[in-house]
């Protein structure tokens, strides 16, 4: 028993740590590091809990009756402390996002959006979702699934999120799920912003797409931009005002949500649907890798090189960098550009922070009007799929930032739906 409390001890540890330094090299390591830094960051108190009873039953057990157990008892108390730290650290994710907020917007932004919107802006945090972060279900949503948007069966299907009371004329949100352009679905992420969006006026649309190795790029971009026509087509059939869409989605859903802003009308993503307008109003990109190109050199071995050649574009850099670079949303970037709000987490150990500061610069050189930013101490990739701290503060920074978006486009075009929320 002292030698399981010592493995126990360890391994909570472990865990811990990779919530405070997540480990980028050796590459065999980056994964599971990750894994264990992000449960650690994320679920702090989740993991403290663990720790302390873990210990507590077998410490009660025997394992104290020899020195393992007693070095792993010493080893859960650290990590009890560095997992109370990293509780600390999320508390501060609201103040980090208000501020990129301001800086992006100005001091005074929330002048400018609409009074409709006054009781939604500063909504508490839910601390029973805290608690309980897999818990999504909001009873002022109505969610429709698996609606079909395309001719590729279940990978051309999507989900809506509308206000339960009714849905007339409402903004719309576009969700592009991640999963390094090999897996995920719809329905798996981004689901505290699909509901609080939805529980505040806004219609919200996630949307699977054809993944690789089958897909190959430009596929998956084409199936977001038929997402997008289906939108405008058939959006206000539910509720939705088709002439304002923002996109939002994570690591390759933030590259794909990014390159589709920056990409409207283009007919080599638009076959058979040409003229449809695919223009979006605003984006969203949280933790997105922005360079297939690495021309900064950002990643640390040539992973990322591989699954991009072998699996994505299926092509390599040496003899296709025309495509490489179409594929790369620094590369697209214009003075037309519609507002771009970027997060990240700066403890990312996938797709690195460093890539996304080279974004910014690339923008803000580009002549595009709007950018705001937004980088979360202590946050891992894919921080927002919990309904934790760092998730419900980003779902509130959003609703914030699309309200400002949305009440200033609609108060330059007198003849929209109105300024605020369906």
């Amino acid at each position: 028993m002292s030698w399981l409390l010592a493995i126990f001890g360890l391994l909570c540890l472990a865990v811990a740590l990779s919530g405070l330094w997540p480990p980028r090299n050796p590459a065999w390591l980056r994964m599971p590091g990750f894994f264990a830094g992000w449960l650690a960051s994320e679920l702090p108190l989740h993991g403290l809990a663990v720790a302390v009873l873990g210990c507590a039953a077998l410490s009660a057990g025997g394992g104290l009756d020899a020195w393992p157990g007693r070095l792993g008892l010493g080893a859960c108390g650290v990590a009890g402390l560095i997992g109370i730290d990293l509780a600390r650290r999320q508390r501060g994710a609201g103040e980090v996002l208000e501020a990129g907020l301001v800086e992006g917007l100005g001091e005074d932004y929330r002048a400018s959006i609409s009074a409709d919107w006054a009781a939604a802006l500063d909504e508490p945090i839910e601390a029973a979702r805290v608690l309980f972060p897999l818990g999504f279900r909001d009873p002022r949503v109505e969610r429709i699934s698996d609606l079909a948007y395309g001719p590729h069966g279940e990978r051309n299907q999507l989900d809506l999120y509308r206000p339960a009371a009714g849905a007339r004329d409402c903004p719309v949100l576009l969700q592009v799920h991640g999963g390094a352009w090999t897996y995920g679905q719809k329905e798996h992420q981004a689901l505290p912003l699909l509901y609080h969006l939805a529980a505040h006026g806004w219609v919200c649309v996630s949307a699977n797409y054809r993944l690789s190795p089958a897909a190959t790029f430009p596929e998956h971009l084409i199936d977001v931009k038929r997402a997008i026509a289906w939108i405008r087509e058939h959006g206000p059939e539910y509720g939705a005002d088709p002439s304002y869409i923002a996109v939002t989605g994570g690591s390759a859903g933030g590259h794909l949500a990014a390159l589709a802003a920056l990409t409207p009308g283009d007919p080599e993503y638009q076959p058979g649907f040409e003229n449809v307008d695919t223009s979006l109003q605003a984006c969203i990109p949280f933790y997105a890798p922005f360079d297939l190109v690495d021309r900064h050199s950002i990643q640390n071995d040539d992973g990322m090189e591989r699954l991009i050649a072998e699996q994505f574009l299926k092509r390599p850099l040496a003899e296709a960098s025309d495509a490489w670079e179409r594929g790369s949303p620094i590369a697209r970037l214009h003075p037309g550009a519609p507002p771009f709000f970027v997060v990240h987490g700066a403890l990312d150990s996938l797709a690195y922070v460093e890539g996304t500061h080279h974004f910014l610069e690339a923008f803000r050189a580009s002549g595009a009007p709007s950018l705001a930013y937004a980088e979360l101490p202590g946050a891992q990739h894919a921080f927002e799929v919990f309904n934790g701290l760092r998730g419900q503060h980003s779902a509130r920074a959003v609703l914030r930032y699309l309200a400002y978006q949305l009440s200033v486009a609609r108060a330059a075009a007198p003849t929209a739906a109105g300024t605020g929320a369906c």
